[in-house]
């Protein structure tokens, strides 16, 4: 206890308290960052940049003195590709930064998801109309969590980002639209993007089979998680493929059936930072286990 009384009195309080605010403030700018981003796949690129912040600043402790040159510029080059990509969230920080909006920015943002029997629902709708007015389409349907690298595209097409709907997918498939000749990639409860190009499957397929028909058989080949719809221009029935295979023709019925066994819809735009409030009981709850090992370890070296 002797030894504690001593550390305590010749403790430096004031460093210890410049500390405590710089690791606070280090700590709201990367619970902001989070906000802002609120997309689970960017923040594979947030863990990376991190991981890149801590290698440069463990070079520069440790004196590596090429490596930290090296780690340096690459996280230069991390901050500025990052600033590119994500430059529609950086806007909005910005924004919000200069309106001194802080609360705002502490504020996760609520997002309202469709219910996946209403997704499936809202597809399926979509495609009977288009198969009943024999209106060709194509949609690639991801079937997990992990996103469709864009190579695997011969054209990656257009972004969307917008809520599904049979009025959007139908309007987008009318051939008077520039997008009509592409696929529609949905990805959980958004639609991704419009007039995406896949590859054409090379095996041996029946004549009566048209380019979306080998098309959805291509991109199946080369990805596992994902399925596509067809809809044929000629006869207006409907297939769907799933790995390099074909299912053809199919009812609307028999489309729900096998969409509901294979798909597992997520939200595109998962908030991945928790509220303020379940944070602080985190935080309390961690402070509370911390003190309970300390003071019973105290007591017992009085005991001693």
């Amino acid at each position: 206890m002797d030894g504690v009384k001593e550390w305590l009195i010749n403790h430096d309080w004031v460093q210890t308290f410049r500390s405590l605010i710089d690791i606070s403030l280090a700590l709201a700018l990367t619970y902001m960052l989070l906000l802002v981003i609120a997309e689970r796949r960017t923040l594979w690129m947030v863990r990376g940049v991190v991981f890149l912040v801590l290698a440069t600043v463990a070079s520069k402790l440790l004196q590596f003195n090429y490596l930290n040159q090296l780690l340096t510029f690459l996280l230069i080059g991390s901050a500025v590709a990052m600033a590119v990509i994500l430059q529609s969230e950086v806007r909005r920080f910005l924004e919000q930064l200069g309106r001194g909006e802080l609360l705002k920015m502490l504020r996760p943002a609520q997002q309202v998801t469709q219910n996946p029997d209403n997704i499936i629902d809202e597809i399926v709708d979509a495609i009977k109309e288009l198969s009943q007015n024999r209106t060709g389409a194509l949609l690639i349907i991801e079937t997990r969590n992990i996103p469709i690298d864009e190579r695997d595209f011969s054209v990656p097409g257009i972004k969307l980002s917008a809520e599904i709907s049979r009025e959007l997918i139908q309007t987008i498939f009318q051939t008077t639209t520039l997008l009509h000749d592409g696929a529609l990639l949905i990805r959980g409860d958004r639609i991704v993007s419009a007039g995406v190009i896949l590859p054409i499957s090379e095996q041996t397929a029946s004549r009566q089979l048209g380019t979306r028909h080998r098309a959805a058989m291509g991109i199946t080949e080369r990805v596992d998680n994902c399925v596509c719809i067809v809809v044929s221009e000629e006869t207006g029935s409907i297939s769907l493929a799933e790995q390099g295979i074909l299912r053809r023709p199919l009812t609307s019925s028999k489309l729900r059936e096998l969409l509901a066994d294979r798909l597992i819809l997520s939200v595109d735009r998962e908030v991945v930072t928790p509220s303020l409030r379940s944070l602080g009981r985190k935080i309390r709850k961690q402070i509370f286990s911390l003190l309970s090992l300390i003071f019973p370890l105290l007591k017992s070296r009085k005991n001693i």
